[in-house]
């Protein structure tokens, strides 16, 4: 069974940084990509950002320039490291995976950005 284990979350400062794991049970080669989503109170869940099995990235265009996504392919996992996070950036995180039938979430990590 494919299990997701997201870890990195917490309650940073305006200005501050953060970095996110997801590793995956398989590897990257058996996925169509993997990422991150968010869900802000009241609000969609949207992209935050992707890397697919080739390597090719896809970034929502508010964290562009401030939040980089990628791999170790040795551990099957996925980082999301965050810069210069702003308290709209506060949110659940989902880790997910894309496979050949649907989507895989992990359980949501919290990120708290407030002074």
């Amino acid at each position: 069974q494919v299990r997701l284990v997201e870890s990195g979350g917490g309650l940073v400062q305006p200005g501050g940084s953060l970095r996110l794991s997801c590793a995956d049970t398989e590897s990257f080669l058996s996925r169509n990509a993997m990422g991150w989503y968010r869900q802000a109170p009241g609000k969609e869940r949207e992209l935050v950002a992707r890397i697919t099995r080739y390597g090719g990235t896809d970034y929502a265009d508010s964290v562009k320039g401030r939040f980089t996504i990628s791999r170790d392919n040795a551990k099957n996992t996925i980082y999301l490291q965050m810069n210069s996070l702003k308290p709209e950036d506060t949110a659940v995180y989902f880790c997910m995976v894309e496979v050949v039938d649907g989507t895989i979430w992990g359980q949501g990590s919290q990120v708290t950005v407030s002074s």
